[in-house]
């Protein structure tokens, strides 16, 4: 059992960004919806609360209001295996956001991620002191991550 969840806070659009990040990731599901009533904080039949699984990890949105909004002092990162992964997260995730540095983007809901390929870590864990530098020096040039970019940096002699 996950005993510790994200609480992602939104001001009206809990449940468009739920059904767009279940549709991005396998085993991801929408659990429960609690709807505002009469006389509540919010709009009487707006989603309060929709509890929701990406890739298995649980998660709950709430529609808040415009009180708080997301930094980049936290973001949800994404392990994938292939560049075509990479590719179709990094475009899906940040269409109407922004594309940031090193694998990071802002969605449209300004929630930040990161979308790192397995190979990132190989290759920083199995290389040496000049390997590990030169694939950080190229990853620290990239926007999407790029795995053939990272192996020719760890490759160069």
């Amino acid at each position: 059992m996950q005993t510790i969840k994200p609480f992602l806070w939104f001001d009206d659009n809990a449940e468009e960004t739920v059904n767009l990040y279940t549709s991005l990731f396998e085993d991801s599901k929408i659990l429960s919806i609690s709807r505002y009533g009469e006389g509540g904080m919010g709009q009487p039949g707006k989603v309060m609360t929709i509890s929701f699984q990406l890739n298995g990890l649980d998660l709950t949105a709430l529609n808040g209001g415009p009180i708080f909004k997301f930094t980049e002092a936290i973001s949800l990162a994404v392990s994938v295996e292939t560049q075509e992964e990479v590719d179709q997260l990094w475009e899906r995730l940040s269409a109407g956001g922004e594309k940031g540095q090193c694998g990071w983007l802002k969605d449209k809901y300004g929630l930040s991620w990161q979308i790192v390929p397995t190979a990132l870590g190989e290759l920083m864990q199995k290389g040496d002191a000049d390997q590990t530098n030169r694939v950080t020096q190229a990853m620290l040039k990239m926007t999407k991550l790029e795995i053939a970019g990272l192996q020719k940096a760890f490759d160069q002699s």
